[in-house]
């Protein structure tokens, strides 16, 4: 093997190794978040909804803005306006997933219209039976999620 082939050889194995370094990065990323196969977090709902009319709201695929590899729709552009300033505010804590299914050590979907705000941040459940359960131990529910998230963020969704 000359000089050129041996370069040329570690350097395709270089990108081979930073494609796929990077392929594993983006799935971990994705696996943090809950959204659907095109990347659209919440079911398309528009997360501004649940704290401004305390109603979840179908946003518009014509109304988006991106955060953190996200797609999220809105139902105006004031609420995405609203979502660029401080994204952080509206985005619902443990990536989506249910709340009291990480409270629980589960990473499961969620009922989009199965929510509540709670001290200024948005918590989704699986279902509305679900919630009923969250709602019972509202702090306990939020300090067991809290621990729990962090080994849970990375891993696939149990369902």
């Amino acid at each position: 093997m000359n000089r050129v082939t041996r370069i040329s050889s570690r350097i395709r194995s270089g990108v081979f190794v930073v494609g796929a370094l990077l392929a594993l990065a983006s799935s971990a990323a994705a696996q943090s978040r809950n959204v659907d196969a095109a990347g659209v977090a919440l079911s398309g709902y528009d997360p501004v909804s649940y704290f401004e009319d305390s109603a979840a709201v179908k946003g518009l695929p014509t109304i988006t803005a991106t955060h953190d590899g996200a797609t999220y729709r809105f139902a105006s552009a004031a609420h995405r306006d609203a979502f660029q300033a401080d994204p952080t505010r509206y985005v619902p804590l443990y990536g989506g997933y249910c709340a009291y299914g990480v409270a629980n050590g589960h990473k499961v979907k969620v009922d989009p219209e199965a929510f509540r705000v709670v001290d200024g941040r948005l918590y989704l459940n699986y279902s509305k039976g679900v919630q009923s359960r969250w709602l019972k131990d509202i702090p306990g529910n939020i300090a067991a999620a809290e621990h729990n998230w962090p080994a849970l963020r990375d891993k696939p969704r149990d369902d």
